[in-house]
């Protein structure tokens, strides 16, 4: 029964992982012998939809707020912050907190935490969740680390491989698949990740595709200031 279990978990992880990614590649940074690095670059799986919501501070924000900023998105739930959809801690911890700490460097990266009832139905009050971060984040600063009041599917509703990212189904918390989904964003508004978000090593992991997709940035930065002759 356990090994079944296993199995369906594996399974599920691995829909959900790959539900949209399919063949991406991964960004992966090669040493060579030259001063320049080359790069394998994530996918861009298209451009993510218009979307709007409402910040705790009642700013409406777009995806032209975010023009030139990363943003990685997320739905987070009041009730069970540490043991719902997303993990706060593994947040916290492997994300805001590098991001908060290195903000010189990282200024552009936000996160964007669409806050629900764990159905995937947006939630009015943010102020319990704002509570919340407050009482348990470290330095937490609101311009960083964005609660969203607004219907998160406007974000998630992501087609590829003729799959869509909005999975319906007991497996998945609160019936949503979603909800248990972390998305990151390029400075186009361009998807370029998908990963669990309730687990400490796809969290992390999601983190080292954010510090890299930054990495492809600087070259390109780079490149423009040293144009090849």
């Amino acid at each position: 029964m356990a090994q079944k279990e296993n199995k369906a978990g594996l399974l599920k992880r691995i829909f959900l992982v790959f539900l949209v990614i399919g063949p991406a590649s991964l960004l992966v940074l090669f040493s060579s012998r030259s001063c320049e690095h080359k790069f394998k670059e994530l996918d861009d799986m298209g451009t993510i939809s218009s979307y709007s919501f409402t910040g705790i501070d009642g700013k409406v924000y777009t995806e032209k707020s975010f023009k030139g900023q990363v943003v990685l998105f997320s739905t987070i739930q009041p009730t069970c912050p540490d043991s719902c959809s997303v993990s706060l801690w593994f947040l916290d911890r492997s994300i805001y907190q590098n991001i908060q700490k290195n903000n010189k460097k990282l200024g552009h990266v936000k996160i964007v935490s669409f806050v629900t009832d764990g159905y995937g139905k947006s939630v009015d009050n943010l102020k319990d969740m704002d509570f919340i971060l407050k009482d348990q984040v470290v330095n937490y600063d609101p311009k960083i680390w964005i609660l969203a009041k607004g219907d998160p599917k406007q974000v998630y509703n992501i087609s590829r491989n003729g799959k869509n990212l909005l999975q319906k189904g007991d497996k998945y918390f609160g019936g949503e698949a979603f909800q248990e989904l972390l998305l990151l964003a390029d400075k186009e508004n361009h998807l370029r990740m998908v990963l669990e978000g309730n687990e400490e090593g796809m969290v992390r992991t999601m983190f080292q595709h954010m510090a890299l997709l930054d990495k492809q940035y600087d070259k390109e930065a780079y490149q423009k200031k040293h144009p090849k002759k």
